[in-house]
C-alpha cells in the first residue's frame, strides 16, 4: 500500500477532514490533497508529525511493503508540540497586517462615538442653531451606530484571526529558517514601530492642549468643541498605536518573546480566556457607566488609559496564581 492510501485511511479513521489535518500540521489543505493524490510526498518533519498524530511508526508510513499498521506505544500523556512552518508563520503575519486596520478602526469608532453628541449638545446649549431634543435624537443614534460598527469589526476580524490563537496561548516550535526570517523582519520594522509610538503618543498629548487653553479662558462653546477634538485626537493616536503595535506583536509572538514567552503562556493558560475577556468587559462597562452618569466624556476616556496600564499588572497576578496552583 502506497503512502497516499495509508494517509487517506488513517485520516478517515480519526474522523479528520483534509483541512483539519492541515491545521494540525501547519500546512495548506492543498498540500494534504496533493499527498493523498500521490502528487507529492511530505518532508521528513511532516512524516514525523503524521506518525505522532496517527500513533503509527514512520516506517509504516514510508515503506510501501508494510501493509499492517505499526502502532507506536504511548510514552506520555502530553500532546506533541506543534511545529510552525515558514508558510504558517508568513500566513499569520499577513493575517495580522490585513486585519490590524479594522481592529484599530473599531477602537477609533468606540473612542469617537460621542463626538457628534457632544458637538450638537454644545450647540444646543450655547447657540440657537439646534435644540436639545433634536441634538440628542441625532447624536445618540450615531453613538450607538459607531459602537455597533466597531463590534462588527472586532467580531469579523476575530473570527479570521482565531486560526492563529494557538500562537498566543500554546508553546510551539518553529521549523528551520522561521526564527531567522522573523527576527530579520522585526529588526527591519523596529524603527517604523518606534516612530509610530512617538507619533501616536504625541497626537494624544497634543489633543489635550486646546481643552486646557479654551477651558482656562472660560470660552465654553470653544472648550466643548475642543473636547470633541480631543476625543478625535485620542482616537487617531490610539489608532496609530494599535496599527504599529499589532504588526510588532505578530513578530514577537512567533519569536515567543515578552508576554508571548513559553513560561508566561504556561503560567496564565488556565486563566487567560475567561479572566482576560472579563477584564475588558468590566473596563467597557465602567467607561460607559461613568460617561453616561457624569456626562464628562472629555475626561472619562482616561478609563481606557488606566485599564491599559493596569492590564500587565492584572495578567501578572493571574500568572502568579496559576504558578501557585501548579505547585
Amino acid at each position: 500500500m502506497i503512502f497516499a492510501d495509508k494517509l487517506i485511511n488513517l485520516r478517515k479513521k480519526l474522523g479528520l477532514s483534509q483541512e483539519e489535518l492541515a491545521d494540525k500540521l501547519g500546512v495548506s489543505r492543498q498540500s494534504v490533497s496533493k499527498w493523498e493524490g500521490a502528487q507529492s510526498v511530505p518532508d521528513l518533519n511532516k512524516i514525523i508529525a503524521l506518525s505522532e498524530i496517527f500513533g503509527v511508526s514512520t516506517d509504516y508510513l514510508l515503506k510501501d511493503e508494510l501493509e499492517d499498521v505499526e502502532f507506536v506505544e504511548e510514552t506520555s500523556d502530553a500532546s506533541p508540540v506543534k511545529k510552525v512552518s515558514l508558510e504558517e508563520a508568513n500566513n499569520s503575519i499577513r493575517a495580522i497586517i490585513k486585519h490590524r486596520g479594522r481592529i484599530a478602526l473599531g477602537v477609533f469608532l468606540c473612542i469617537t462615538s460621542p463626538v457628534l453628541l457632544l458637538l450638537l449638545g454644545a450647540l444646543s446649549e450655547y447657540t440657537n442653531i439646534i435644540n436639545e431634543q433634536l441634538a440628542t435624537a441625532i447624536g445618540l443614534p450615531v453613538l450607538f451606530l459607531f459602537v455597533i460598527i466597531a463590534v462588527g469589526l472586532f467580531i469579523t476580524s476575530g473570527m479570521k484571526l482565531s486560526k492563529y490563537e494557538y500562537l498566543d496561548k500554546e508553546a510551539f516550535e518553529t521549523e528551520y529558517g522561521v526564527t531567522g526570517l522573523v527576527k530579520e523582519k522585526k529588526n527591519n520594522y523596529q524603527n517604523t514601530f518606534v516612530l509610530g509610538l512617538v507619533i501616536g503618543i504625541s497626537i494624544i498629548i497634543a489633543s489635550v492642549i486646546p481643552v486646557i487653553i479654551f477651558g482656562s479662558m472660560n470660552m465654553e462653546l470653544q472648550a466643548s468643541i475642543a473636547v470633541a477634538a480631543l476625543l478625535v485626537g485620542v482616537g487617531v493616536g490610539v489608532f496609530v498605536l494599535i496599527f504599529v503595535g499589532m504588526k510588532m506583536s505578530s513578530y514577537t509572538r512567533l519569536l515567543q518573546e515578552g508576554d508571548y514567552s513559553k513560561e508566561k503562556k504556561e503560567a496564565s493558560k488556565k486563566y487567560s480566556d475567561a479572566f482576560t475577556g472579563g477584564y475588558w468587559l468590566v473596563a467597557t462597562a465602567i467607561y460607559l457607566a461613568i460617561s453616561f452618569i457624569t456626562n464628562k466624556w472629555e475626561i472619562t476616556w482616561v478609563v481606557w488609559v488606566v485599564a491599559g496600564l493596569l492590564f500587565p499588572v492584572y495578567t501578572t497576578i493571574l500568572a502568579s496564581i496559576a504558578n501557585k496552583n501548579k505547585k
